[in-house]
């Protein structure tokens, strides 16, 4: 019987590592190192032969420069139904056929560097107006 993605959250995870690996234009020898991870070890974690710490997961998270709780989901650690603030935004990012890697990570930082700025102004209090 095959397995399917939606019965192995190693190889759903793995499947999603892959794809992230190959949008940043990284092979497996260089992901690996970034992560500090081992070549096989990132080879079996692709092909879902391993499934990877939460430790592990934020490692490879950091070296691909996305977040670690989008692993995490993927992985079964974290609720599906989490979704982590700009995940759809970095995504579409990183799928872009028409920007070059150097302009893809631009944007990501100026994306990334907007995030911390528009979560704090929501978390303020509304001003409170006169006669309330």
């Amino acid at each position: 019987m095959a397995r399917k993605l939606s019965d192995s959250p190693s190889l759903d995870v793995g499947v999603f590592i892959r794809e992230q690996r190959r949008l940043a234009e990284l092979s497996v020898r260089r992901l690996a190192e970034l992560a500090d991870v081992s070549n096989p070890y990132l080879s079996q974690i692709e092909r879902g032969l391993r499934k990877p710490s939460a430790d592990i997961l934020q490692q490879i998270a950091k070296a691909l420069e996305i977040s670690a709780e989008t692993l995490y989901v993927r992985a079964g650690i974290l609720d599906d139904e989490y979704t982590p603030p700009g995940s759809d935004v970095e995504s579409a990012i990183r799928r872009a056929t028409e920007l070059e890697p150097d302009q893809k990570k631009a944007l990501l930082g100026v994306y990334r560097s907007f995030v911390p700025q528009a979560q704090a102004a929501a978390a303020e209090p509304a001003p409170v107006k006169d006669g309330e």
